[in-house]
């Protein structure tokens, strides 16, 4: 689906993804950190910043542009999540800001009696604002469900099991941010129901990697921030519309009282929402490119919301065979799990590729990982890292430091045959 020459255009779109700003050639594996920006994005962020940059409210043209690029903003990102409408949208500067204002919320509700659930591989994102709600007496315990260690994969029955009828909150990643496992979200999200619970999705990692769809999910509320799909700092949170309503964040006095602006702290970027239009403009684009694959496919969908389902669709299937070559290799060169030094955390399964993101956290045996990371990057141009990244489920595996790649639609097949290349000789001379 994705030939050579529309690959080349998909990098053409992103001024940095064959070269960085020295002009050195180099293969971006850090997407799990931070995403390259895509053209679309920067222009449409410098254009609302440069031209139109005045406050809200007034009878001016600039300040009427601005109001409407804040509110094209949000339908672009309504349209990628396929929610009802724009006032479902809210915008913060992170997505731990928003998850914060989220559990003090939601905290108000609760009596001290009830328990949030979770899982052991969350990013402290969607840890520490539930822990903050039982330090303050908001709720009696955070719950945490526990993994199948050798695959990384959810313990489902002990998840059911840790949810009853005092769990107020069930709250979930779609993606581990180290083990690229995806969680199994419409299913975790009708146990959340059966004893009504707010479902809450951190959709932060998985963001870029393939279709996400609020009401296929039903979930009450989900976010993801911006600089992980394509664009700038700066995240959205979707909610129920009858939540936003209900629901009594703390705001200033003279703030909105109706949604999203209540639960909005301070006057609006509208940059930010020009940029996020411009990500959902490359996605619009790049359907137009494969939408012949799809004919009487998400017949259900229609519009820009079919279109965008029809491109991230396109990308999940194509990053799939990302994850094969990282693991399984190429004809002459192996993959991680042909090398015998190299000890891969996360589904190895090649029959399982569904169940995961290209990303992948691993480790070489006897070569500390600043070593590793360093080689990669000298001798074969590899921008990868190493470290904590903010992952819970890197202190269950008791991993302070680990490896990690992490790839988008951008990545080629070439670049990770030179990953491959390049670790295995690694590994050869340790």
């Amino acid at each position: 689906m994705f030939n050579s020459e529309l690959i080349e255009q998909i990098r053409a779109a992103f001024p940095r993804a064959v070269t960085d700003f020295n002009g050195r050639k180099r293969a971006f594996f850090d997407n799990g950190t931070a995403t390259l920006v895509v053209d679309k994005a920067a222009r449409a962020e410098a254009e609302a910043r440069i031209n139109w940059s005045a406050n809200v409210g007034g009878i001016f043209d600039e300040s009427i542009r601005a109001s409407d690029t804040i509110l094209s903003g949000r339908q672009a990102v309504a349209d990628f999540l396929n929610a009802s409408d724009p006032t479902t949208i809210v915008s913060g500067e992170s997505a731990t800001s928003l998850l914060f204002n989220l559990s003090y919320t939601l905290g108000k509700e609760l009596t001290g009696s009830e328990n949030v659930v979770t899982t052991d591989y969350e990013h402290y994102t969607n840890v520490d604002p539930w822990v903050e709600l039982c330090n303050r007496g908001k709720i009696q315990q955070v719950r945490f469900a526990k993994l199948n260690m050798e695959e990384g994969t959810l313990d489902m029955n002990h998840l059911q099991e840790l949810i009853d009828a005092k769990t107020k909150i069930v709250t979930i990643t779609a993606a581990s941010n180290m083990l690229g496992t995806k969680s199994p979200l419409e299913e975790i999200g009708k146990l959340a129901r059966e004893v009504d619970a707010y479902f809450v999705v951190d959709a932060v990692h998985h963001i870029p990697h393939g279709p996400t769809d609020v009401q296929a999910l039903d979930c009450d509320f989900l976010v993801f921030s911006g600089y992980k799909i394509f664009t700038s700092h700066g995240s959205f949170l979707y909610g129920k519309k009858k939540h936003l309503e209900a629901l009594q964040p703390y705001k200033v006095r003279t703030a909105p009282t109706t949604p999203p602006g209540k639960f909005e702290c301070g006057t609006r970027n509208q940059a930010t929402f020009a940029a996020i239009s411009g990500v959902v403009d490359h996605f619009l684009s790049l359907s137009n490119e494969v939408q012949s694959n799809y004919k009487g496919k998400f017949s259900n969908y229609h519009g820009n919301k079919r279109a965008l389902k029809i491109a991230m669709d396109a990308i999940e299937q194509y990053e799939t065979g990302f994850s094969k070559a990282i693991l399984s290799g190429f004809d002459d060169t192996p993959g991680l799990l042909d090398m015998p030094k190299v000890t891969v955390y996360g589904l190895t399964d090649l029959n399982r590729l569904d169940e995961r993101d290209p990303t992948f956290s691993f480790e070489v045996a006897n070569v500390p990982e600043e070593k590793v990371v360093s080689r990669l990057w000298k001798e074969g141009g590899i921008a990868a890292r190493s470290g904590h990244y903010y992952s819970y489920a890197q202190d269950v595996y008791n991993k302070q430091k680990i490896i990690r790649i992490s790839l988008v639609h951008y990545n080629t097949l070439e670049e990770i045959r030179i990953f491959l290349t390049t670790l295995n000789e690694i590994c050869k001379l340790n």
